[in-house]
């Protein structure tokens, strides 16, 4: 029996393809949402796809769920998550943004409370926008679209990335404006995985196990992972690795320490076991990244 497998959809694809207005392999920026990749047979997201309907209708669905997107309404996809039965209005008109993993992450690690604007996103991809609310994201977007097409620029990478952090920053206070006028109520492995998420912000550089997380929370260890794994799709450890090799690679990347430094802060045993462990979550050794 033929196994089904469902094709993946990346920010590197859209680069190589030469769709929209790339920033190296981390961002790519869409003037039009026709161009997206919004697919009319499944799709899986290997990164995150923010798009806003100025005019018209979209009608899309997320994991099997159907959904219908009109003008001032904010389109909000998360990596993992399956894309399938794209259609538009002929009047239909919007822009939108994809962002890799790791850029998305590096840009949310200074946005207090995550896990409610991950889990909110994941569970409501549709937000609507109030009208100077559209415009304020549409300004960002002039910008950000200024800054793409501006080659001269000696700092193009960072002032294009300060502007999506900042638009980003905003889009998370829109969410929360929405998030309060919910009347849907937590579940439990909801709270669960809420409390785990920000356990990690704060003790990731010097705890990542599993079991440490979990008498923290006052649960078992299988269902601290039964609550995470329903919610996010993803297991303790991905979550906590993905907090580690993320502050490691902003650390070689964004610092002078010295691998040996940063082995030190992350309290691991020691440099080696640092590169071992970096490794094997990358594929690279830390100073091929530091120095690639």
């Amino acid at each position: 029996m033929k196994k089904f497998v469902i094709n993946e959809v990346s920010v590197g694809q859209m680069v190589k393809r030469g769709k929209g207005m790339p920033l190296n392999e981390d961002m790519v920026f869409f003037d039009d949402v026709k161009d997206l990749p919004l697919p009319n047979e499944p799709r899986r997201l290997d990164c995150h796809i923010l798009a806003l309907c100025l005019k018209g209708k979209v009608q899309y669905s997320v994991d099997t769920v159907p959904y219908i997107v009109r003008g001032g309404e904010l389109i909000i996809i998360s990596k993992g998550q399956v894309a399938d039965d794209y259609l538009i209005s002929r009047d239909f008109e919007g822009i939108g943004i994809m962002l890799s993993e790791d850029f998305f992450n590096e840009i949310i690690r200074s946005i207090p409370n995550m896990a409610s604007i991950f889990l909110f996103a994941k569970n409501n991809p549709v937000c609507h926008l109030m009208p100077n609310e559209v415009k304020t994201i549409v300004k960002y977007t002039d910008l950000i679209r200024e800054k793409l097409e501006d080659r001269t620029h000696h700092f193009q990478y960072e002032a294009t990335r300060a502007l999506i952090t900042t638009m980003i920053i905003d889009l998370s206070n829109l969410i929360f404006r929405v998030q309060e006028n919910s009347t849907k109520r937590q579940t439990r492995y909801e709270s669960v995985f809420f409390e785990f998420i920000e356990t990690i912000e704060k003790n990731f550089r010097t705890e990542r196990r599993v079991g440490w997380y979990a008498d923290q929370l006052c649960v078992t260890n299988k269902y601290l992972t039964e609550a995470v794994k329903s919610v996010s799709n993803r297991t303790p450890n991905e979550w906590i690795n993905s907090y580690t090799t993320l502050e490691i690679k902003v650390l070689l990347k964004n610092s002078a320490m010295s691998v040996k430094e940063i082995a030190d802060l992350l309290n691991f045993p020691n440099q080696s076991f640092l590169g071992k462990y970096f490794k094997e979550k990358t594929g690279i050794s830390p100073t091929t990244y530091r120095n690639g």
